[in-house]
């Protein structure tokens, strides 16, 4: 019995080292200069919860969009609460955000939305993305990796397809004072504009800015902002 225990730890052990001489795949982070060649490839509109204390709600404001062929990212730049945004999308969160509003509309269609429905604003997945944001062109340049989250809510008894921009961490190892965490933020979509963002986030539509190898940088800019939100029809 004794020499069947000793067999059984040897084995034990061996099993353990060959467990940890397997080499782990690295995970691949999708990172983005905002100097590297890209180009703007559209405008597009969403709507952002504004309210504050139960006062104001939805504001439609517009976003630009532009493409970073050599990183093949997608980027939507926007502005909110005093910060400029800059949100990333690889190949694969684009090909999941596109799949996302096919359920999503399946889902409208046979009116299986619900108000009560739990964890809905992440039915349709979630998706890894890149973030620069800063204040000002001349203030901190903060960055990080960070969750976005595919669903919907209901928002002034209407349901709006919907993108959770989860908070991304910056650690500045050289200033620990400039260490920080972005805002959480929700982009609020009707059918319609949701289906334009997919229209630029399609392989196909993108082949075209394949060849760039230079174009004109970033600007900050004031989103545009409509007090009237044409929303989907549910009730």
């Amino acid at each position: 019995m004794k020499k069947l225990y000793k067999l059984s730890i040897f084995f034990l052990i061996l099993l353990l080292c060959a467990c940890n001489t397997v080499k782990r795949e690295p995970i691949h982070e999708l990172t983005v200069s905002l100097t590297s060649p890209n180009v703007s490839i559209g405008e597009i509109e969403m709507q952002f919860d504004t309210s504050f204390m139960g006062i104001g709600g939805l504001k439609r404001e517009s976003v630009t969009a532009f493409y970073y062929p050599r990183e093949d990212a997608v980027c939507l730049q926007y502005r909110q609460n005093h910060f400029t945004y800059n949100q990333f999308w690889d190949r694969s969160s684009r090909l999941t955000f596109i799949k996302a509003l096919h359920d999503y509309n399946i889902d409208y269609d046979a009116r299986n939305l619900s108000r009560s429905e739990r964890r809905a604003e992440k039915k349709y997945g979630t998706v890894r993305g890149f973030l620069i944001w800063q204040q000002y062109a001349f203030t901190l340049q903060a960055r990080g990796n960070l969750d976005m989250e595919l669903g919907y809510y209901f928002k002034n008894r209407a349901p709006y397809f919907a993108i959770t921009q989860n908070g991304a961490e910056y650690i500045d190892e050289m200033a620990r004072d400039n260490d920080r965490t972005s805002q959480i933020i929700i982009m609020y979509f009707t059918r319609a504009q949701a289906a334009e963002l997919a229209a630029i986030f399609d392989p196909l539509f993108l082949t075209q800015f394949g060849s760039l190898q230079e174009t004109g940088s970033l600007n900050f800019f004031e989103p545009h902002i409509d007090n009237h939100i044409p929303a989907d029809e549910w009730d």
